[in-house]
């Protein structure tokens, strides 16, 4: 029952994390790598996101 909770929370964060790449103004290709690479490092992936990488995605993919 935990991990299905613990599953379904990093499930409902990528999508979050996801939908908030593909609303930042950069190319269809950024938001393509950087969605995969999100969703392929699970847990880590979703806490550099939120922490580091959302705030210089722009600057990245000028």
């Amino acid at each position: 029952m935990l991990e299905t909770i613990i599953w379904l929370a990093g499930v409902i964060c990528a999508i979050w994390c996801v939908l908030d790449i593909f609303k930042k103004p950069i190319g269809l290709i950024g938001k393509l790598i950087l969605s995969i690479i999100l969703l392929a490092t699970s847990w880590v992936g979703l806490a550099l996101y939120y922490f580091w990488v959302r705030h210089h995605v722009t600057e990245w993919f000028k």
